[in-house]
């Protein structure tokens, strides 16, 4: 028979109590972590609301609008085309062609920025192609002439300058060709008064002539 003295009843309460604790502090454990994850939880979808919303919100956001990009893109590309269609239309020779007018222009460009060595790389592709090399010269010898009419903050001023340039290199600026035009006679047109008429002369008075004396 085991002995009930106080000493046994003694241990069996320090069990029960250490028991007890392991038990508490099992739960606080428990409470505790699942309570750390909430409040993640909960800042990462704060985080996700105020930062940038993701790109499928963004077209919830804009439904039907085109996009931007792709419009401007295609825009270019038809915009070379026709380039390309006018060019060959103009010119009469190799220079027309669409390989010409791409490197050909791209060469006059790189000679406009002051990028030689780039442009003589393209000129040498250029010269295998055929093209006429005279041409080149020609042309950036008419942008030369429109160099004061070249806006760099306007988006396609010198590519279009050099565009006209190869389809006409013998383009002069307007003020140029005004100069040299002859100046027009003044007009009497308008308000002018007209130069006034030439008054007839007098006519002669005869002179009084004596009478013959009487024999």
């Amino acid at each position: 028979m085991i002995p009930q003295g106080p000493e046994h009843i003694g241990e069996c309460m320090r069990r029960r109590l250490l028991e007890l604790k392991n038990t508490a502090l099992r739960h606080l454990a428990v409470t505790g972590l699942v309570t750390a994850l909430a409040l993640l939880n909960g800042a990462g979808g704060a985080f996700a609301q105020s930062g940038t919303p993701n790109p499928p919100d963004q077209a919830k956001q804009q439904p039907g609008q085109p996009d931007a990009n792709a419009n401007a893109v295609r825009e270019a590309n038809q915009r070379k085309v026709e380039e390309f269609v006018e060019a060959q239309q103009a010119i009469n020779g190799p220079a027309g062609n669409p390989e010409c007018v791409w490197l050909g222009r791209r060469v006059v460009r790189l000679m406009w920025n002051d990028d030689l060595d780039t442009a003589f790389r393209h000129l040498d592709l250029y010269d295998r192609f055929g093209c006429p090399g005279g041409h080149v010269q020609a042309a950036f010898r008419c942008l030369t002439r429109f160099g004061a009419q070249i806006d760099d903050k306007v988006r396609g001023s010198l590519d279009g300058r050099i565009h006209a340039c190869w389809i006409n290199p013998g383009a002069q600026p307007q003020a140029a060709a005004a100069a040299a035009a002859p100046t027009p006679a003044p007009s009497t047109a308008g308000n002018a008064a007209p130069a006034p008429a030439a008054s007839p002369s007098p006519a002669p008075t005869p002179s009084a002539t004596p009478a013959p004396a009487s024999k």
